[in-house]
């Protein structure tokens, strides 16, 4: 038997058409056989890089919070703004209207009542993506357009409130609930001296959440 000559190749074929097919079809209803004839590949060649279904999603979602940080540091370098404070607002907009952000959300949308994941999610965001935004804020606290003490504290607040506390799937809220947490968050980040939250970034992050289904059924 011949040996794969481009086993990253494979993995990042298995990861792509395994997202794919999550969003689609949804992460409980997508089995490794509709993997395997979606790759029109063997199950030795699947195996040999993942165990199971619960490896791939875990790796799906590994590169997503790749995916976000790395676009984080690029919009840093990239985005043009009088200052850190414009830059972040124009950074969050950005996000929450970025198309394939949305689309590995919904995979995530799934996985709301497993703590592993969720948990993963957490640290992610205090590992990662804080730190990337604190950095951005310690910025704007030099230059004066900000006033923040603990700048990552802040920003690992702002991220946790806005990505777990919101998330209406993981509470099995509706829009208007949803809605009414995202204007607190916006009056929380004023006090705290990060007043980043616009209404154009509200109506964009439940649109998102829409698009994704999150909302508790009905409603």
């Amino acid at each position: 038997m011949s040996r794969n000559k481009y086993p990253e190749q494979t993995l990042e074929k298995i990861l792509d058409v395994s997202t794919k097919l999550f969003i689609e079809k949804g992460y409980e209803q997508t089995s490794i056989q509709d993997i395997l004839n979606s790759l029109s590949l063997s199950k030795g060649g699947l195996y040999h890089h993942f165990k199971s279904k619960e490896e791939i999603l875990e790796a799906v979602m590994q590169r997503r919070a790749q995916y976000i940080a790395d676009m984080l540091e690029e919009l840093i370098k990239s985005v043009k703004a009088e200052n850190a404070k414009e830059k972040l607002k124009k950074i969050l907009y950005h996000l929450s209207t970025d198309a394939r952000t949305h689309m590995l959300n919904s995979v995530l949308t799934s996985q709301v009542s497993n703590p592993y994941f969720v948990v993963g999610g957490l640290k992610t965001v205090v590992n990662m993506d804080a730190q990337i935004i604190g950095r951005l804020i310690e910025e704007g606290v030099k230059e004066g357009s900000l006033q923040i003490e603990q700048p990552v504290l802040c920003a690992e607040i702002f991220l946790l409130l806005l990505n777990f506390w919101i998330n209406p799937a993981l509470f099995g809220r509706n829009y208007e609930e949803t809605e009414k947490r995202l204007n607190y968050l916006q009056s929380i980040l004023c006090t705290l001296g990060l007043d980043i939250v616009d209404k154009a970034f509200i109506d964009n992050v439940m649109s998102g959440y829409k698009k994704m289904g999150a909302f508790e059924e009905g409603v």
